[in-house]
């Protein structure tokens, strides 16, 4: 599919939620909520027979937790490595998008190919497990990825207005989401941590040292960079440049997926009581585990 057939398609996309009511633009399946017009139950089939390639680069995030970056600092590194200069595909690379006809071509395509998901690991597709390609997973504290979550829903057309404030902590806590609960995501991730086909790298640390980020992400994916490339890297994938570069990267979308990317935004936020709420349910899920320490909730969200 050419960018022009793609864009294209994204318009009918939007022209199509716009005519839709709200509460039409999600359907829940199996106990997640998923967006009609992107992920209809056709597309979720089709995605069980999808075939991953060992050497593929998987690159999984909850939404909100720098996906989109990571998708870009992702393609740095592939150009740099193997010296070519390949522009961003027409679609981005979340196979939960991709129509079943598009799946299929996926089989077209040339190595390495770059797939990525918001989708929890006992729903995405099998192969990305039995193949054993490298799966690079990111995450965010839970109190950033609200904030930014709930902005990211009163932006995107494609998805339902997030209505409140108040309304849509509640859904966050409650898991009513797309994609759902955050606090179970990590918890899935929890128990694969031992594989060592898997990554496990957070926002935090990325934004506090971004240049080791970058060298240990292409190590991980067997992509040799030196250090020069490592700097350059770096320095073109900071969210300032970024944002700055958004309108070029993604179009009019640029300001849907790039809005601050700072870490404590929730502090102007949630309120005391809301605060609590979320330190208590954190205790509840994730205290005690691996990745729960990784997230280093007491440093970020105290």
């Amino acid at each position: 599919m050419s960018k022009t057939q793609a864009m294209s398609q994204m318009k009918d996309r939007m022209e199509k939620a716009a005519k839709m009511k709200d509460e039409d633009k999600l359907y829940k399946r199996e106990g997640i909520l998923y967006s009609t017009v992107l992920s209809p139950p056709e597309t979720l089939d089709k995605l069980k027979e999808l075939e991953a390639r060992e050497n593929d680069l998987i690159l999984v995030a909850y939404p909100k937790c720098g996906f989109n970056w990571m998708v870009a600092v992702l393609r740095k590194i592939l150009n740099a490595s193997t010296g070519k200069d390949e522009k961003p595909p027409e679609r981005p690379p979340l196979v939960e998008f991709l129509p079943p006809d598009v799946q299929e071509k996926l089989a077209e395509m040339p190595p390495r190919r770059l797939l990525g998901t918001h989708l929890p690991p006992d729903n995405m597709p099998p192969s990305f497990f039995t193949k054993k390609p490298k799966i690079l997973v990111v995450f965010r504290n839970p109190k950033d990825t609200l904030v930014s979550y709930y902005h990211f829903m009163n932006k995107n057309p494609l998805l339902p207005s997030a209505e409140s404030w108040d309304k849509f902590f509640s859904d966050f806590m409650a898991g009513e989401v797309p994609w759902g609960s955050f606090f179970d995501h990590t918890l899935a991730w929890e128990k694969r941590l031992d594989d060592p086909n898997v990554m496990i790298v957070t926002y935090e640390e990325l934004k506090q040292n971004l240049p080791e980020g970058v060298k240990k992400i292409s190590e991980f994916f067997n992509l040799p960079l030196t250090d020069e490339q490592v700097s350059s890297i770096a320095g073109e994938s900071t969210f300032n440049a970024m944002l700055e570069n958004s309108q070029k990267s993604h179009g009019n979308l640029g300001n849907i997926f790039f809005r601050k990317g700072e870490v404590g935004d929730w502090k102007n936020h949630f309120s005391d009581a809301q605060s609590k709420q979320m330190d208590e349910l954190f205790q509840v899920k994730l205290a005690g585990t691996n990745l729960g320490a990784r997230l280093k909730y007491d440093l970020y969200c105290q």
